[in-house]
């Protein structure tokens, strides 16, 4: 799927129910009493795999070696992945399908701020090394227990 920034936003607005308020939440979620686990931030990432230029679809091993070199560095504490397929409707109304793949981070909400910038240089990096329009994003908050 060639996520363009619109696309993005509709792949994205199909989560908005389950997505928290922005910073707002993350404080409200600090500042919460009682339940299990820790107040964390959670961001996922929608990797497409077609080229919008038409050239050879981004790899299994490819995918990997971009985790290996760009996400693990930026977030050795862990992930998880999931592969899949993507869907959406193009601008002639043609459906089209893709393998995707969808990350997820979790890390502390009192670090989120500092997560960020790591989180877009994911997203550059993979936008220019596969020649993406764009990689999707969801932040949602959990209380979280390990």
């Amino acid at each position: 799927m060639r996520l363009t920034k619109g696309r993005a936003l509709a792949v994205g607005g199909a989560l908005a129910g389950m997505l928290a308020g922005g910073p707002a939440a993350y404080a409200t979620l600090q500042g919460a009493e009682g339940g299990r686990g820790t107040p964390y931030a959670e961001t996922r990432l929608y990797f497409g795999t077609e080229r919008p230029d038409g050239g050879p679809a981004v790899t299994d091993e490819q995918f990997m070696d971009f985790i290996d070199r760009k996400v693990t560095p930026a977030f050795p504490e862990g992930l998880t992945l999931h592969q899949g397929v993507g869907q959406w409707r193009d601008s002639t109304g043609t459906i089209e399908r893709e393998r995707s793949y969808e990350l997820t981070l979790l890390y502390p909400a009192g670090q989120a701020d500092d997560r960020d910038a790591r989180i877009e240089a994911i997203r550059d990096a993979y936008e220019k090394e596969f020649a993406q329009d764009s990689v999707g994003r969801a932040d949602d908050t959990a209380r979280v227990d390990f």
